[in-house]
């Protein structure tokens, strides 16, 4: 799994089954490999290539994930059924009818020896959907039991039950904006919310994140790298303060933002929100949060290995559920005319 906040790649290792109709996991491994700067960068400016020049990436960057693959499969001596990637978005324009994530998936199951099922937007797009966001079929099928799923990774995303059936949107900015504000900084990202807690709201940067339009749309909708280069980093560019003071603007609009959709699909007493991504390992962030959401509703941080790693988790069930020809994107998530089985399984040659 490669994410929209660009810190790097995640990989993990997982047994997963189905046990009386429930399907089970474990994660047995795990590894997080940080982007140098030069492929932050690449990755970063890939949306401004040209195609032949962004499909020789995607060529490239496919060889370089099945070698990854390949030595934590190998140092670990892991005995693998297939290999799941969602590889790392570089254009969502759903509608225009276009996804696109890099790293092809011939290339790694070459240069990793071992099927590989990736591609797990395009059909769902083709289908009329937003081809996003994906990881709510993990909710479903893992993480029932509690009434919100959100994640906070580059973009923030929440999933939960409603009448029967999974509702699930990107609601708006996460680690994206912060992270864009330490790395101008010289900094990688702000170590559990530190920084941003020394600053103070600026007002005028704060009412113009919230008065975004992408946050009075009707779900389902997703965004993505394209959505923040044009709204928001122009607000940010244009806002004369510290890092501090930006960081913690940016933390607060983000949980004003999160809190007004939990708060206003609650329909029990008491309320449960399973939180992961970077996000929920930001001390700061997380206390706003619950302060910003009435007590009743609580936040439950799970162990770091599924705060860090359960996307990746959910890319590994929804291969195994396409090898399965069982359902994977679920059209009630995205808008898609129909459920799917959706990714493209490449076998090594």
């Amino acid at each position: 799994m490669s994410g929209t906040s660009l810190d790097g790649l995640d990989l993990a290792y997982c047994h997963i089954w189905k046990k009386s109709d429930r399907w089970e996991f474990e994660i047995q491994e795990t590894r997080g490999i940080s982007y140098d700067n030069e492929m932050r960068t690449r990755l970063k400016k890939s949306i401004e290539l040209s195609a032949d020049e962004l499909l020789i990436f995607h060529n490239t960057y496919g060889s370089w994930l099945g070698q990854q693959a390949k030595e934590f499969i190998t140092e670990n001596n892991l005995k693998v059924d297939l290999i799941a990637s969602h590889g790392h978005t570089t254009h969502h324009q759903p509608g225009k009818g276009l996804t696109f994530q890099i790293g092809s998936g011939q290339h790694l199951a070459n240069v990793s020896g071992h099927k590989t099922v990736c591609d797990f937007r395009t059909n769902d797009v083709a289908l009329g959907g937003e081809g996003a966001p994906l990881v709510p079929i993990g909710d479903k099928l893992f993480f029932g039991k509690y009434d919100f799923c959100l994640n906070l990774g580059g973009i923030s995303n929440v999933s939960f039950e409603h009448s029967g059936d999974r509702i699930a949107y990107d609601i708006g900015l996460a680690n994206m904006i912060l992270n864009f504000i330490t790395q101008k900084n010289g900094l990688t990202y702000d170590d559990k919310g530190m920084i941003a807690r020394k600053g103070t709201v600026n007002y005028t940067m704060l009412e113009k994140l919230n008065q975004l339009p992408f946050y009075q749309l009707p779900f389902p909708k997703s965004t993505g790298y394209e959505w923040f280069v044009n709204e928001v980093v122009p607000i940010i560019e244009m806002t004369e303060d510290s890092m501090d003071n930006l960081l913690h603007t940016a933390v607060e609009h983000i949980c004003e933002q999160v809190a007004l959709q939990i708060k206003a699909n609650a329909t029990k007493d008491h309320s449960s929100v399973l939180i992961t991504g970077g996000g929920a390992l930001n001390q700061f962030m997380m206390e706003r949060l619950q302060t910003k959401l009435v007590p009743e509703i609580s936040l439950v941080i799970p162990p770091n290995e599924l705060i860090e790693y359960k996307e990746a988790l959910v890319f590994a069930l929804m291969g195994i559920l396409r090898v399965e020809k069982e359902i994977n994107v679920l059209k009630t998530v995205t808008g898609a005319s129909r459920n799917s089985s959706s990714g493209s399984v490449f076998l090594p040659s």
